[in-house]
């Protein structure tokens, strides 16, 4: 009996023991939350890339579609930098932070003043309190004063530049003013601008491969100026602007196809140079394999500018046609994503925020609403986002495959309407057609307009 009892005694223990154990481990080791990188492109066109059968080869992101999913209805928020970029980093429309119009970079003017207020909240404060690593490497654009810098928005590092565009070489603004900074001091750094960002990436990376991280890297590229690796300084006490093709000009037509001959092989330089990077990116997240808990997103800020392509589509960067905010987009997740998958929902940039946070299982501060969705029953399960109304600066909305445009920079004849579906390149104006319909969508523009200026955040003055 006493050998009995024992071996009762000893079996409970062993039993408490166990379950005392299994406990303890289900409460620590809980799934791993996702990492995320989000590159984006500067005035890159619908129609540059080979990934869309456009006339610039770019293998890496080609690879990224092939193994991931790519958009062909994804959009900024915006058709210029930094109204865009607002609207990324808040999840927001851009209005509702007070930034609709670009940041200027000359300080005489009242754009220059103005930048994201501390009041906003960003995805980067957001994952920085949830316990993730945060930086952002390249672009900023949201405030050229120190209490708009990325480090006063969530973001744990900033190595970059906090203008519209600098020199690829020297890193001086159209302003003549040297930008490129490391958190809140500026930073002398030799190299290739892409080449740099690329390079603080994949830095970051292996630092923090343990994880969780959120690396936000927005490219220069393809932003003028139009620079190639090796060029000279175009900006700056050692400048020496132009490109000059060795060739004979001997008239005025020829100077101009030879002229755009050389741009064009600048630009794919610079796009050359952007993929190699996003390649970098991948490559180090498969070699440190974390690649299948790291969420990899590309696109583009707005529609190309003039020296890059927006076909098919209608318009480009500044215009509220297709080809000033449908941008390239792709997104990366080995194992989660299906390879190959290709999607025609209509998305925004103002999902990645509500995507970010909604795998990362971190909740909304209470008040807070955005405006984008996730996308995460898109890109894990294929499930469709349904039919949305999106807004553009007051004088542009989609609902499902229609397009209104009631004002746009050069057309006097508004408004008009599109059906998508059949009319991509904004063709065959249908409102004469389609009254109610055109009534309806302008109500829906005219209650946006109400909604985000209701409680919108104010900029200061300019100072005197």
């Amino acid at each position: 009996m006493l050998q009995h009892a024992t071996r009762t005694c000893l079996t409970a223990t062993l039993a408490a023991l166990l379950l005392h154990h299994a406990g303890r481990v289900t409460a620590t080791e809980k799934p791993a939350r996702p990492n995320f990188v989000i590159i984006m492109a500067d005035d890159m066109g619908y129609g540059d890339s080979s990934l869309y059968d456009g006339w610039v080869k770019t293998p890496r992101l080609d690879r990224m579609a092939k193994e991931g999913l790519k958009f062909t209805d994804f959009h900024s928020s915006g058709t210029v930098c930094s109204p865009t970029r607002a609207g990324l980093v808040t999840g927001r429309y851009q209005q509702r932070a007070g930034l609709p119009a670009v940041i200027t970079a000359d300080p005489k003017l009242a754009g220059y003043h103005v930048g994201l207020q501390t009041a906003e909240v960003t995805f980067a404060e957001l994952l920085g309190k949830a316990g993730y690593a945060t930086a952002i490497f390249g672009k900023w654009h949201l405030g050229y004063s120190a209490k708009f810098n990325p480090l006063h928005h969530g973001f744990d590092r900033f190595r970059g530049f906090v203008s519209g565009n600098v020199d690829y070489i020297s890193h001086y603004d159209r302003m003549q003013t040297y930008d490129w900074w490391e958190g809140l001091e500026p930073v002398k750094e030799e190299g290739y601008l892409t080449h740099l960002i690329s390079q603080h990436a994949v830095e970051f990376i292996e630092t923090h491969k343990d994880g969780p991280f959120c690396l936000y890297v927005p490219h220069g590229a393809v932003h003028s100026p139009i620079q190639a690796p090796g060029d000279p300084p175009g900006r700056g006490p050692d400048s020496r602007p132009g490109r000059k093709p060795d060739r004979a000009k001997p008239d005025k037509a020829q100077r101009g196809a030879a002229d755009r001959r050389d741009r064009d092989a600048t630009v794919r330089q610079m796009f050359t140079a952007m993929d190699q990077g996003i390649g970098e990116i991948l490559d180090t997240l498969q070699r440190l394999n974390i690649a299948e808990n790291t969420l990899v997103l590309f696109f583009s800020d707005n529609g190309g500018a003039s020296h890059c392509r927006n076909d098919p589509l209608r318009g480009g960067k500044g215009s509220v046609w297709e080809g000033g905010h449908r941008v390239p987009a792709v997104a990366w997740w080995p194992g989660k994503i299906k390879p190959g998958t290709l999607s025609d929902d209509l998305c925004i940039s103002l999902d990645v925020m509500p995507t970010m946070l909604d795998l990362a299982g971190v909740p909304l501060p209470k008040g807070l609403k955005l405006d984008g969705v996730s996308l995460a029953p898109l890109l894990l399960q294929g499930k469709s986002l349904g039919r949305r109304q999106l807004f553009w600066e007051g004088t542009a909305m989609r609902d499902g495959p229609w397009k209104l445009v009631v004002r746009a920079r050069g057309f006097t004849d508004g408004p008009a309407l599109f059906n998508l579906d059949d009319d991509l390149g904004e063709q065959n104006n249908l409102a004469e057609q389609q009254g109610d319909r055109v009534r309806q969508m302008r109500a829906a523009i005219e209650a946006w307009k109400q909604d985000v200026a209701t409680g919108a955040t104010q900029q200061p003055p300019p100072p005197r």
